[in-house]
């Protein structure tokens, strides 16, 4: 039996009890705010709302579901993510793979990472970007939000980082068996790179779900924003609307306040990437490759 000394044994009680108190300086925020989604708007203005709801109603989240348009705008975020995620993660490795290879091996190596590495810290600008996707004809169309950003710099350099960090003796095993590249990418390369994928698609599924503003620039239609567009412009009309609603939306609106719809609109947007994280979660915590090359 291992012995564990008095020393260590309080140091792991002090770290259990910081990581515990830094967990729940985390959390308490997002208790706030989901009690006050749930509460009405006077007990918000009057700042009685801590972590429990106070005069509990549904009315923000009436207010945010009763347009049709919602049902429409998440449809297309969710077309986005699937369609966005696709194109993403396969150009992502398909440019990875060969900058991952040594300069010997691919002599323009060099010339295409630095040609990857300026789009990073330069870009066209709004205009020229918004003429681009005007002339290539995908205005107003979903693939306005995909394909501005189809190569991921960022995620390709995790991707490659990762590539370049698996051993060598798995792909010369591979080319003595005769695959070619794209079967030591497809039979080598991706299986043991699940961590690295997870966290590419975690890091797209995020982006495209939370981005706003390209769908503001880039859709001409109200009736076509994803999501997270369609959230922002309620928030922004919100208080343009009061003066032509009906009398029952104009009861619902003396229920809800800006802190409220804001507070609602924030799980609203955040509930899908809830979901999807625990099945992520296992990758960034076990490694694949620990094992895959016997002596």
């Amino acid at each position: 039996m291992h012995h564990i000394s008095a020393s260590y044994r309080v140091f792991l009680t002090i770290n259990y009890v910081v990581l515990t108190i830094l967990a729940l300086l985390c959390l308490f925020p997002i208790v706030n705010l989901l009690a006050i989604s749930f509460s009405s708007s006077s007990a918000v203005s009057s700042g009685s709302v801590t972590f429990w709801p106070v005069d509990f109603t549904l009315s923000s989240y009436s207010y945010i579901l009763e347009n049709n348009q919602f049902l429409g705008s998440f449809g297309t975020s969710m077309l986005r993510v699937v369609l966005g995620l696709s194109v993403n993660l396969i150009l992502t490795i398909l440019v990875a793979y060969p900058l991952s290879k040594e300069a010997s091996t691919f002599r323009s190596r060099t010339v295409y990472a630095w040609f990857f590495v300026f789009t990073m810290l330069f870009s066209g600008g709004l205009i020229p970007g918004y003429l681009v996707v005007k002339e290539t004809g995908i205005l107003d169309s979903i693939w306005a939000l995909i394909l501005p950003g189809a190569v991921p710099v960022f995620n390709v350099l995790l991707m490659l980082n990762f590539f370049r960090g698996l051993p060598r003796e798995l792909e010369e095993a591979a080319w003595m068996d005769g695959a070619g590249h794209l079967r030591t990418l497809w039979s080598v390369y991706l299986p043991v790179s699940l961590p690295s994928i997870a966290t590419v698609t975690l890091f797209t599924v995020v982006g495209h779900w939370n981005a706003w503003f390209d769908g503001m620039i880039y859709m001409k239609s109200p009736d076509e924003y994803p999501l997270a567009t369609y959230l922002q412009s309620m928030l922004q009309q919100m208080s343009l609307q009061t003066a032509t609603v009906s009398l029952e939306q104009a009861e619902l609106l003396t229920q809800v306040s800006n802190r409220t719809t804001q507070a609602s609109q924030i799980f609203l947007s955040v509930l899908p990437i809830l979901a999807v994280y625990p099945f992520l979660q296992r990758y960034f915590v076990h490694g694949l490759v620990v094992g895959s090359v016997k002596g």
